[in-house]
């Protein structure tokens, strides 16, 4: 079953979530065996992706976690991890 939660906005510096960046950029250059430098141009690249398809009004899609949809307000629409 899917869920769906209203994004208000994605402003610079808002905090949308249970993690922060410096705590993804940890998590992902441990996971990665990455330096941390490496993985922060990794998520940053990842995020700049995810804003321009939103403002280009195509919806952006996390593997693994949902999508978020454009409009009036961003929608997101987790995935369902049932089997």
């Amino acid at each position: 079953m899917e869920s769906t939660r209203s994004i208000p906005s994605f402003q610079p510096g808002c905090y949308c979530g249970a993690m922060k960046k410096p705590d993804l950029i940890h998590e992902e250059a441990k996971r990665s065996g990455i330096e941390p430098e490496t993985a922060a141009d990794q998520v940053d690249k990842a995020v700049n992706r995810i804003l321009r398809a939103l403002r280009g009004g195509q919806s952006a899609h996390l593997p693994g976690l949902g999508t978020i949809t454009p409009g009036r307000q961003w929608v997101f629409r987790q995935e369902s991890h049932e089997r």
